[in-house]
């Protein structure tokens, strides 16, 4: 986990707390970096609004890339440390929301 910094994340609609106009309710705050353009985008809706490419997903042996951006602190989190932190950032504990685990073969290689 990497302490709070200023990271841009691109999206339609995109609040600073990373929430887009396709996912904003309380529990969609984080954005994820697509390793095909490494950038943080707020969901993959966004990431295709915006480029002319398909994404890319993490593969399992990148696990360990930080790659999760909060977007209630603005910490980055290693994909591992996201999986592991049962829908709630482990540096602030604001809550994740949980349906995006319905989505993580958009993003993840599961």
């Amino acid at each position: 986990m990497k302490s709070p910094e200023f990271i841009t994340c691109y999206g339609t609609g995109v609040n600073a707390r990373t929430q887009c106009a396709h996912y904003h309710s309380e529990r969609d705050i984080i954005a994820i970096k697509f390793k095909c353009c490494d950038t943080f985008y707020a969901c993959i809706q966004c990431h295709n609004e915006a480029v002319a490419h398909a994404p890319v997903v993490w593969s399992k042996t990148e696990r360990q890339t930080e790659a999760i951006l909060c977007g209630n602190c603005h910490s980055t989190l290693r994909i591992a440390d996201y999986f592991a932190a049962d829908n709630a950032c482990p540096v602030c504990q604001a809550a994740f929301n949980p349906g995006c685990a319905n989505h993580y073969p958009l993003y993840f290689e599961m």
